[in-house]
């Protein structure tokens, strides 16, 4: 249980000094991203509460802008597809 506290804490600085979203932190702690969504979202609150807050305004701000972060790759995707 200790081990698994610990990980919710390191994810959750990690997040939060990077500004990181769920993809890059799971891909940097080599876990998957549902996992670090339960460590954030069901974990964390019962750990450090305060933590949670400030994780949990960032992932709303990834949330309102993942549209936007979609439309920026698939816009890259083809102008590459057109340099070709």
């Amino acid at each position: 249980m200790f081990l698994q506290k610990e990980l919710c804490l390191d994810i959750a600085t990690y997040f939060l000094d990077n500004k990181s979203t769920v993809r890059k932190t799971a891909q940097y702690f080599n876990i998957s991203k549902s996992s670090v969504h339960n460590y954030l979202h069901k974990k964390l609150p019962l750990i450090n509460s305060l933590l949670f807050a400030q994780v949990q305004q960032i992932l709303d701000t990834n949330s309102a802008e993942k549209h936007l972060r979609g439309g920026q790759a698939t816009k890259n995707k083809y102008q590459k597809i057109n340099k070709l």
